[in-house]
């Protein structure tokens, strides 16, 4: 088993965006400082060649590969050939080029997107490839699914050290507000306080508000993350989350509670409600030994005084 030292040489890629800056907070947390990080602008890892020649010069020893393209429904529709080719010309890039340049270990980040749109609840890891995908984000899935199987075979033909871990939704620090692009709860927030700052009577809400949906600081992803570098090396996903879920109807309602917006919601039902229920089963990571720890009424709260600090 791999066994991350505080002097270890590690390369969190995407460490600017949602999930990276928590790994890298986490890892600082712990008093690891010998971190490498690249801007975009820096370094392109859709780049094969340019994330060769970065991997043979730098050296890392272990691998957060959290850099991807990401968006919500109407992103993920709007953009599929983007969010298909980016997702695995960054994922090839790195893992590859991390096999290739002896790396310890690598934690790959999926999604719980890659399980089939029926699959049984709450989803096991053994319902991978059982079942047609969720179309509005099918796209996102079939990267995730490549980068998953790249780092089993990897693992399977030279006995490269790569695990790949598959969070539910999350939400945090330096979440994508953007009413277009982003995420049901970072989208809600910003709706809520706008409509609040507005006066409005209502909150629009897209769908029949009856999907149920898992979410999942992503300061305890970062914290799954680490425990996972120093305990898990298996082939294949393994899920991260809560175990709970609660539905967008009901999460409105939480959300406009805690930025104070003292209203009701409309729902809108001519839009997409993507799948009616993904919940993850969390079994196999609860034994060994993690669990997650901010509630979702704690962790909206503080990511709602983050926005309020840094868009609002």
């Amino acid at each position: 088993m791999a066994s991350m030292q505080v002097q270890s040489r590690i390369f969190v890629a995407g460490h600017a965006g949602l999930v990276g800056s928590a790994i890298v907070r986490a890892l600082q947390a712990k008093g690891f400082t010998n971190l490498v990080v690249r801007t975009r602008a820096e370094l392109d890892l859709r780049h094969q060649t340019d994330v060769e020649a970065f991997f043979a010069a730098e050296k890392p020893e272990y691998v957060f590969l959290a850099a991807a393209k990401v968006g919500g429904i109407h992103a993920n529709n709007t953009y599929p050939a983007d969010f298909l080719y980016d997702n695995l010309a960054i994922q090839n890039a790195v893992i590859h080029a991390a096999w290739k340049n002896g790396v310890s270990k690598l934690v790959f980040l999926g999604s719980s997107c890659i399980y089939p749109k029926e699959a049984p609840q709450p989803i096991r890891e053994e319902s991978l490839l059982t079942g047609p995908l969720e179309p509005t984000n099918e796209a996102y899935a079939l990267a995730k699914i490549a980068g998953l199987k790249l780092c089993g075979m990897l693992r399977r033909q030279y006995g490269f050290n790569a695990i790949s871990l598959m969070p539910t939704n999350l939400y945090g620090p330096g979440d994508n507000f953007d009413p277009a692009n982003s995420h049901v709860l970072p989208a809600l927030i910003r709706k809520a306080h706008e409509a609040k700052l507005r006066g409005d009577t209502t909150l629009p809400v897209w769908g029949s508000g009856r999907p149920m949906r898992e979410f999942l600081h992503v300061d305890d992803l970062a914290n799954a993350a680490l425990h996972c570098m120093e305990h898990y090396s298996e082939e294949g996903p393994i899920n991260v989350g809560t175990g709970e879920d609660i539905s967008i109807a009901d999460l409105a309602h939480l959300v406009c509670r805690i930025v104070g917006f003292d209203a009701g919601i409309t729902l809108d039902p001519t839009k997409p409600d993507g799948t009616m229920r993904k919940l993850l089963n969390v079994s196999r990571l609860h034994a060994l030994g993690w669990k997650h720890k901010v509630s979702l009424e704690q962790g909206i709260a503080s990511t709602y005084a983050w926005y309020l600090k840094h868009k609002g």
